[in-house]
């Protein structure tokens, strides 16, 4: 049973006692949007960022939101307080509501918003020490298509059945590839590499979520002066990359030192990805005031 406090629609109530009506084309039809993201020293970090692409996501799919950002603010504040001490996994649901048993969106009634505070589980030391394996693979998104590119929608069949085959490979990421066989992103996470001193990630495009996590990573790369490019990445260039990593909300900046069977780099997490990690923690801190 996982631990922590919901709120539905305002009202908080403990994690085992939240109840969603099986009617909800959330629960249906994958029919929804969210966020996620994280506290440090109990203050959530990027929440004003994740909530407005949770407001993009809502208007890409014509998901009305329920409430204004300003309230929904405040509920994950209360859903915080009512969790009391500790750090939090925070996830932020809105569906389209209840309706009949049919695919037509617009017999959907009023929206429904989820809040979920729960206890953060951190990737384990060693894997920020000694770096991780992933694989590329081709997999077709409902978010790879035109009409809903960029929305962070609910469906992800396609993640998990491409994390499923990558853990099956003994990595610990699935990097998907795009029609032209382009690195795209991770199941769920941005992918990025340094080639001759540049850090380099893929530019935005269909098929790939621009995460906080990445945007706050670029910034920090080039405040101190990094040559930075929103470039195509293919998987040759991921293999003999002098260091990879990959970012996101709870793994922040995730060392990558195996691809496909090939050895990036040394084989062991570069100086850049090391001190890419500081700087994030060094935001992280002065946002939030946590001695992260």
């Amino acid at each position: 049973m996982v631990t922590g406090k919901v709120s539905i629609d305002g009202q908080v109530v403990d994690s085992g006692e939240a109840r969603v009506s099986v009617f909800d084309r959330g629960f249906l039809y994958g029919d929804s949007v969210f966020e996620v993201f994280r506290t440090y020293g109990g203050v959530p970090f990027g929440q004003r960022e994740h909530l407005e692409r949770l407001q993009r996501s809502a208007k890409r799919l014509m998901i009305s939101m329920p409430v204004s950002l300003e309230t929904l603010s405040s509920e994950v504040a209360a859903t915080l307080d009512a969790a009391g001490e500790g750090e939090w996994y925070v996830r932020v649901v809105i569906t389209r509501g209840m309706g009949p048993l049919t695919y037509d969106p617009t017999t959907a009634t009023q929206s429904l918003r989820v809040i979920i505070a729960a206890p953060v589980t951190v990737p384990p030391a060693e894997r920020y020490e000694r770096g991780i394996a992933v694989v590329t693979l081709h997999a077709s998104r409902p978010t790879d298509d035109e009409r809903a590119a960029g929305a962070k929608a609910s469906n992800y069949l396609a993640n998990l059945l491409a994390v499923y085959e990558a853990n099956q490979k003994g990595a610990q990421e699935a990097l998907m590839l795009g029609n032209a066989g382009q690195i795209l992103e991770g199941a769920s996470s941005n992918i990025f590499i340094v080639k001759d001193g540049t850090l380099r990630t893929p530019e935005p495009q269909p098929g790939i979520l621009i995460g906080i996590t990445r945007a706050t990573v670029l910034a920090a790369a080039a405040a101190e002066g990094m040559p930075v490019e929103e470039a195509e990445i293919r998987p040759e260039g991921l293999y003999g990359a002098d260091e990879a990593f990959l970012t996101s909300s709870i793994r922040e900046v995730m060392p990558v030192v195996h691809a496909d069977g090939h050895t990036i780099g040394s084989g062991a997490p570069g100086s850049v990805t090391k001190g890419l990690h500081e700087a994030y923690l060094r935001v992280v801190a002065e946002a939030t005031g946590a001695g992260v």
